[in-house]
């Protein structure tokens, strides 16, 4: 017997989707500044760590991780992180935030969907910014305890999907497509879309936007609003 229930979700990214920009390289920075800045120092291997991103030397994960055991320190002590952590998610929503999404936010909670946030930033701050936002379900890419090393998927595109999809088991929850809402500034998120017969394509990337048009799917530009 099927022991899943069903339950209208609204699934959102984060990253200039709630936020108007990324807010990977603004944690980064922050820390730094607070915790170790000599670690500024290393900021020129951050470079090379993208080069050899670019060049497909290393793939996403490997350069969050990298990044983060640069600017942050490989090991860390995780109460002090998440001091930092809740001083800079304070600033996230003081300067960060789209107020139109915020607002569609509210309107899809007032309407009784469960509100998730799905992004490949770290839990290690990106469990501040949902609480300031009211969202208790979070899927993020995760650390290892006070290490700059990546637990499982990168939570980002097809891996994104996977993650969710195991949320959902864990919850018990089976979502109905017609239920179902997903929002998302980037084309990336092509696989979490397919869970919504509507999704929504938030201030979208040139290509989210192209795939929108083509599909029928809604268009907002929240920083027209």
């Amino acid at each position: 017997m099927d022991d899943q229930h069903q339950s209208p979700i609204a699934i959102y990214d984060m990253d200039r989707t709630i936020t108007r920009r990324g807010t990977l390289s603004g944690f980064l920075i922050y820390v730094l500044a607070r915790h170790r800045p000599w670690r500024a120092a290393l900021l020129p291997l951050t470079l090379v760590a993208c080069l050899g991103y670019v060049f497909r030397l290393i793939d996403r994960r490997q350069l969050k991780a990298i990044n983060l055991a640069l600017l942050v320190g490989s090991r860390f002590d995780a109460d002090r992180m998440d001091q930092l952590a809740s001083g800079y998610a304070d600033r996230v929503m003081r300067d960060n935030i789209y107020p139109a999404a915020l607002a569609q936010i509210e309107r899809d909670r007032a309407e009784g969907f469960r509100i998730v946030l799905a992004t490949a930033s770290f839990h290690l701050y990106v469990d501040a910014i949902a609480q300031r936002l009211g969202i208790g379900d979070v899927i993020a890419t995760k650390l290892e305890p006070g290490r700059a090393r990546i637990i499982g998927l990168n939570c980002y595109g097809a891996d994104k999907r996977v993650l969710i999809d195991a949320w959902l088991a864990e919850q018990g929850v089976s979502a109905d497509p017609a239920t179902t809402r997903a929002y998302s500034d980037h084309v990336s998120d092509a696989p979490m879309f397919g869970l919504s017969a509507s999704p929504t394509a938030t201030t979208p990337s040139p290509k989210l936007r192209q795939m929108a048009q083509s599909r029928g799917w809604t268009i907002v530009d929240w920083d027209q609003t």
